[in-house]
């Protein structure tokens, strides 16, 4: 699956965008480095803060925004989640931003449960977080 990332990322041309975010909630963060291939269709690889290498825990989605304006975007997307947690993911968030000059950079709420195969269990998660597209 990551290599398949990382080909898509090289073999896209066009309108691409490479982001880079942070998400945040109340018991760990993490960290994405994100891939839009148009104004709809972006992905993410988010890696969990506070995880040494046996326990490097990646999440790869790959999103949807279904309504897009000016000043914000709602998305969903599907995706895994690997290691520690083994689970299907759903993100389904807002990105909002505010700054006229800063159209770039956006704060997102993330609604975002995940199935973990290993238990059976659904866990719903919410992160708050901040994402800057570059150019």
């Amino acid at each position: 699956m990551l290599s398949f990332f990382c080909l898509s990322i090289i073999s896209f041309k066009g309108y691409s965008q490479l982001s880079t975010s942070f998400y945040l909630n109340e018991s760990n963060s993490k960290v994405a480095i994100g891939y839009e291939f148009n104004d709809k269709l972006w992905t993410d690889l988010r890696i969990y803060s506070g995880t040494n290498i046996e326990n490097f825990t990646p999440e790869i989605v790959l999103n949807y925004n279904f309504v897009r304006k000016e000043n914000y975007n709602t998305y969903i997307g599907g995706g895994i989640i690997l290691n520690n947690i083994n689970g299907v993911v759903i993100p389904l968030g807002i990105a909002v931003k505010p700054f006229e000059s800063l159209k770039n950079l956006s704060f997102n709420i993330e609604f975002n449960p995940i199935y973990e195969i290993d238990f059976s269990d659904l866990f719903i998660r919410g992160f708050i977080g901040i994402r800057y597209k570059l150019k």
